[in-house]
């Protein structure tokens, strides 16, 4: 019995292992095949002493939607302007139908602090927050599915905050 249970740990470490290196995998894929969209950043409160220095992110897309009349997952559809700012064009429960020209962003929503789309925060070093206090937008990488990985802060003329 004592072999057994050596192997039912080693084969759940390893399914571990696996699930954990395809989720990395994914995200590394999206990072250097994404597509690059800007946010509008939309303002909330930026600190918090808890977590040490960090933005809380709201973004203008998200703005005027009631999470109780949309379903609770679904996906933002965006075109971009020609800054390569997004705009919302509409939400839909299903990934299709989308032109080639829009994109889709995965989101949820909550009933108490709306749609959720992307990274909710941006964590930085401490003593760094005067740096991003000027931040008007969120870069995201999307991939073709919906997925997105927050990249980084821009500034009012859409260069990366560093």
């Amino acid at each position: 019995m004592k072999r057994y249970r050596w192997l039912v740990i080693f084969l759940n470490l390893l399914v571990l292992l696996v699930f954990f290196t395809s989720s990395i995998l994914k995200k590394e894929e999206i990072l250097s095949e994404g597509k690059l969209i800007l946010l509008e950043l939309a303002p909330v409160d930026p600190r918090s002493l808890m977590q040490g220095d960090y933005m809380r992110l709201r973004y203008a897309i998200s703005d005027n939607i009631y999470p109780d009349s949309i379903p609770k997952r679904g996906f933002c559809v965006v075109k971009l302007d020609s800054n390569g700012v997004a705009q919302r064009v509409r939400l839909q429960k299903e990934r299709e139908p989308f032109k080639t020209d829009e994109h889709i962003i995965e989101y949820t929503a909550h009933e108490w602090m709306g749609i959720n789309v992307g990274a909710e925060s941006y964590f930085f070093q401490e003593g760094e927050a005067e740096k991003y206090e000027n931040a008007a937008y969120g870069g995201i990488k999307v991939d073709g599915q919906g997925n997105s990985i927050l990249i980084g802060l821009f500034d009012e003329n859409r260069i990366q905050i560093e």
